[in-house]
């Protein structure tokens, strides 16, 4: 205790300087926090809402198909999606149908990507079909209603409730075609989607196709993202008895946004390590200055019989104090902040669209933090660890005065 007491006081000898110490170390420490902590819920809003609108968590192919999106490589569903829907963590297994199709009226014609879905089921999940009211939803699975982008709607030139024709290729080589009625519209804010969406039923879709009972994909979607690790090999198991069928999670089913998650938080890594370098610059100067300025102290002290070791011993403790002080401030204020991104967010809105595409996906322009205490708790120790290494140089150089050097010391 004796020693804590005289590090203590050591620290405050230089009132202001150790102040502004504490303030840099905590300001970066909270900003370090606070930022990761938004990127935290950013990603996972963004996870989610592709996910949701995409290929969900966890998704279900024939083998292939995911490389080749070969339209022939289906697999049967049968009961499979209520089979993984009794599985802890899971929200719901959403059967569907890709196709690529001709969508023509009277005046043109455009390529489309025809998606057959479950209406009832997808409308629960995906965040684009939850804004639609019920007279625009697909009323049944075997119906000829559709919903169509925004875009393709104004290319094909027809409006909402008139018909249309899609033409796809049977799963027999040959080309078979349906007369489809405009039910609703569609407004992604992603251009590519917009101008070539179409969602029908999937029985509809799949007697279109010819895959009575099979679908391309089979989207899974968890109650959060972090579960995936705990729920794929819960699903790995129920797939046994089905050959040619795999599982990907959403990171291999939508790389982009896997891709361009992974590229901007490898950018504010490096961020954060400009922040914790200027933070160790800071340290060492302090502890530097300390020393230069206590040479005649230190040279005192080794004649009076103290060992070299002890004196540097003396710089760490110093060190670690104001080290766990500055993680507990600063932590203190990461807190304040990361409540603050939580609660009320950074609203992008005056600067941007209304929506804001990353990854191809379309997410809120209102970034929220979400709390993430392991890695808040990890980068405190990681500082004080920092702090007490920075100032081994400090604590060397005290340990190599000698004592007639020190005294003469003025």
């Amino acid at each position: 205790m004796e020693k804590v007491s005289l590090a203590w006081r050591n620290l405050w000898r230089n009132r202001r300087r150790t102040i502004i110490t504490l303030a840099a170390i905590s300001f970066s420490i909270m900003l370090v926090q606070a930022f990761h902590n938004l990127s935290f819920g950013v990603y996972e809003s963004m996870v989610d809402s592709g996910v949701r609108a995409g290929s969900g968590h966890i998704a279900i192919y024939h083998t292939g198909y995911l490389n080749t999106r070969d339209e022939t490589l289906s697999f049967p569903v049968a009961s499979l999606p209520e089979v993984i829907e009794q599985i802890p963590g899971v929200v719901q297994a959403l059967p569907r149908i890709y196709l690529p199709a001709l969508a023509q009226t009277s005046r043109e014609s455009r390529g489309v990507v025809l998606i057959g879905v479950e209406p009832k089921k997808e409308r629960l999940t995906n965040p684009f079909l939850q804004n639609l009211s019920d007279q625009s939803m697909i009323r049944k699975s075997n119906s000829r209603d559709a919903i169509i982008g925004q875009r393709l709607l104004q290319e094909l030139q027809i409006k909402p409730g008139q018909k249309f024709v899609v033409t796809a290729q049977h799963r027999d080589g040959s080309l078979h075609s349906e007369l489809l009625r405009v039910r609703g519209i569609i407004n992604t804010g992603m251009k590519d989607i917009d101008s070539s969406l179409i969602l029908i039923g999937s029985q509809r879709a799949a007697m279109l196709s010819g895959h009575i009972g099979n679908v391309h994909e089979l989207a899974i979607v968890l109650k959060s993202a972090w579960l995936d690790r705990q729920v794929f090999p819960e699903i790995a198991k129920r797939l046994v008895n089905h050959p040619n069928v795999e599982a990907v999670n959403w990171e291999q089913a939508m790389p982009n946004l896997a891709n361009a998650i992974k590229l901007d938080y490898a950018s504010q890594k490096f961020i954060f390590l400009i922040i914790l370098l200027i933070v160790t610059i800071g340290v060492i100067n302090t502890m530097l200055m300390s020393v230069m300025e206590r040479m005649r102290e230190f040279g005192v002290i080794l004649a009076l019989g103290s060992t070299p070791v002890k004196l540097g011993g003396l710089i760490l403790l110093e060190a670690l104090i104001l080290g766990c002080i500055a993680a507990l401030l600063g932590s203190f204020l990461g807190c304040l902040a990361t409540w603050y991104l939580a609660t009320v967010g950074i609203d992008l809105e005056t600067f941007m669209p209304e929506t804001l595409e990353f990854g191809g996906v379309v997410f809120d322009t209102v970034l929220r933090a979400n709390w993430d205490i392991a890695w808040m708790a990890q980068i405190a120790i990681y500082v004080i660890g920092l702090t007490v290494f920075a100032a081994l140089y400090p604590a060397v150089k005290a340990g190599r005065i000698s004592p007639m050097e020190g005294m003469r010391h003025t």
